[in-house]
């Protein structure tokens, strides 16, 4: 029989699950939208939204911060600031292929018509490479011309929408950091205090 006087003590929680502490999910969801970007070549596509949807239920259902405090070098501060951040960095791939496609988000009106005259341009690129025999097969060099032309308007379109991901990143940080501070500090004011 063994004797109750020689139990093993419980072990600590560990250092993810304190209260003072924000889960280091931050961190691998974070690195993964990074991937995301770094991965991205061309068009963006419908699958970043697929992506940054994802990654952002996984922050939202997982994601917990540590006890509200004023103190701006707190663990709570931190970690707020890297939870908006993450979020508004999910929030950017998820919206790039609307950013993309969609006239009214698109911040650079003259940018729409520019990349239209790419488009036109690389048309006439595909029409000069055939010389001569541009006139044997209209619909086949029609085709051709369409395809780059679309090709080349998506590149122009993905590349400025990329450079002003950041803004949309950034406003939808700040957006969550701040509702989630005062949603913090009206919980913590309402909790009980305990003596």
């Amino acid at each position: 029989m063994s004797d109750p006087s020689r139990r093993v003590p419980p072990r600590p929680a560990s250092v993810a699950a304190s209260d003072d502490i924000p889960a280091p999910g931050v961190i691998g969801i974070g690195l993964a939208a990074v991937l995301t970007f770094a991965l991205a070549q061309g068009s963006w596509q419908w699958f970043a939204t697929f992506i940054g949807a994802t990654l952002l239920a996984v922050m939202l259902a997982f994601q917990r911060r540590a006890q509200w405090t004023p103190d701006i070098r707190s663990a709570y501060l931190r970690g707020l600031v890297a939870y908006a951040l993450v979020v508004g960095l999910c929030v950017a791939v998820a919206l790039a292929p609307l950013l993309q496609r969609a006239a009214w988000l698109f911040p650079m009106p003259g940018t729409r018509s520019e990349c239209d005259l790419m488009g036109r341009y690389e048309a006439l690129q595909v029409k000069a490479a055939l010389g001569n025999l541009a006139g044997s097969d209209g619909a086949a060099l029609a085709f051709a011309q369409d395809v780059q032309a679309r090709n080349a308007v998506a590149e122009c379109l993905a590349a400025t929408t990329t450079l002003w991901l950041p803004v949309y990143g950034v406003g939808a940080a700040v957006l969550v950091g701040g509702a989630a501070w005062f949603r913090d500090r009206a919980r913590a004011r309402r909790a009980p205090v305990s003596h």
